[in-house]
């Protein structure tokens, strides 16, 4: 048996307080008296290097907070996009638009029918590389039957008729999932691009020439807003947020149209509100000024939504030989709608010539119009779309 004696008592005493020191206070003392884990490790690490025990921990720097997205369009700027015959498929309009306007488009909106078109990524990223946001004027139609029957040479209204009565298209078909597979499709497609691409549903609802419109094609009231949900909802459940989605409807014209706001989704459903309108074609066949087109529409679409608003087609005819004036009254008149956010120009020679690049006193106007520092911008995929007046903050697409 080992006997104790006073020296080795001490020893073992001594021995104790040094292993004490060594495991328990020491750690302490040096890691500036933070609480340490049951590893010996600090708990809460900071840039440099931190020894505990005999290990030496180096913690990495705290990462720098990563830039806010920038709004597409800025504040106080308004972007100018364009419409044209071919879009993403031969963009040599859009060279011409370009070369006589002086102004790179931030825009470009294109059209497809939903008898026809497939979901293709190419036409979306040729848009984007190009530096323009997609806009897509998405068309719950056989487009087919509207050609065929202007083919015929048939009377406008006429046309209008033939046009739209597609049962097929009934918005009735549209809210009960008849198109759910197609509609899918789609959003799974917009979804893998992976930057934002607005989409121009359904648009110009408040007339009568559409098979989507609700005076037509045996459509009821309150059945349009009804489809434009179920289509929304439907993006949303795929994953497909990336999508602005914009209500378009056509430029009051008279008493006639019905109130707007029953063709109102909601502003839930909504990023940007439209209107589309043309100075040259018909109640617009005389002379009108771009606030006696629009400013009705505005106030009236005002009156539900302070959504941001988009003028989602225009153009105008030089058949009286105004069309200069026309453009250059326009861009005199826009800055005072602070929340007109974009304006989108139809640079299509087709029944009458709507280009900028018609004449050189229209590219002229335009050009002019153009170079305010208001439209000297650029889009960029990384960009966050403005969905609220420059008073409010954004919270992206729907």
């Amino acid at each position: 048996m080992l006997r104790l004696s006073v020296p080795r008592v001490l020893v073992v005493l001594i021995g104790a307080l040094l292993l004490t020191y060594a495991f328990a206070i020491a750690p302490i003392t040096m890691s500036g008296g933070r609480e340490v884990g049951p590893s010996g490790r600090v708990a809460r690490a900071e840039p440099g290097a931190v020894r505990t025990g005999e290990a030496l921990a180096t913690a990495a720097p705290a990462e720098s907070p990563r830039p806010a997205a920038e709004l597409f369009p800025p504040a106080g700027k308004a972007f100018i996009g364009l419409m044209t015959e071919k879009g993403p498929h031969d963009f040599t309009a859009t060279n011409m638009f370009a070369a006589a306007a002086k102004h790179e488009p931030q825009v470009m909106l294109f059209s497809s029918g939903w008898a026809a078109d497939r979901f293709d990524r190419t036409l979306f990223d040729r848009i984007k590389d190009r530096g323009m946001l997609p806009m897509l004027g998405w068309e719950p139609w056989d487009y087919l039957v509207d050609q065929a029957a202007r083919e015929k040479n048939l009377p406008a209204r006429e046309i209008d008729k033939l046009r739209s009565n597609q049962p097929a298209y009934q918005l009735s078909r549209i809210t009960g999932g008849d198109f759910d597979p197609y509609l899918r499709s789609w959003a799974d497609g917009i979804r893998s691009l992976g930057y934002p691409v607005a989409i121009r549903f359904a648009h110009e609802m408040n007339g009568d020439w559409y098979p989507w419109s609700e005076a037509t094609n045996g459509n009821r009231p309150g059945e349009y807003a009804k489809a434009w949900r179920h289509v929304h909802d439907l993006f949303r459940a795929a994953g497909a947020t990336n999508v602005i989605w914009v209500w378009s409807p056509n430029a009051r014209w008279d008493k006639s149209t019905g109130n707007m706001s029953e063709f109102y989704p909601g502003d839930d459903y909504v990023d940007w509100v439209g209107a589309t309108g043309y100075y040259g074609t018909g109640v617009f066949t005389d002379y009108r000024s771009f606030e006696a087109i629009f400013g009705p529409t505005i106030t009236e679409i005002r009156t539900f939504s302070r959504k941001p608003m988009v003028i989602t087609e225009t153009g105008a005819s030089d058949a009286t030989g105004r069309k200069a004036e026309w453009i250059k009254d326009a861009f005199q008149v826009l800055p005072r709608y602070q929340d007109i956010i974009g304006l989108i120009w139809f640079e299509v020679n087709k029944e009458l010539d709507w280009r900028v690049a018609s004449s050189p006193a229209v590219a002229k106007a335009f050009a002019e119009g153009v170079a305010d520092p208001r439209y000297q911008f650029t889009w960029s995929p990384g960009s966050l779309p403005r969905t609220a007046p420059d008073n409010q903050a954004s919270r992206g697409p729907a």
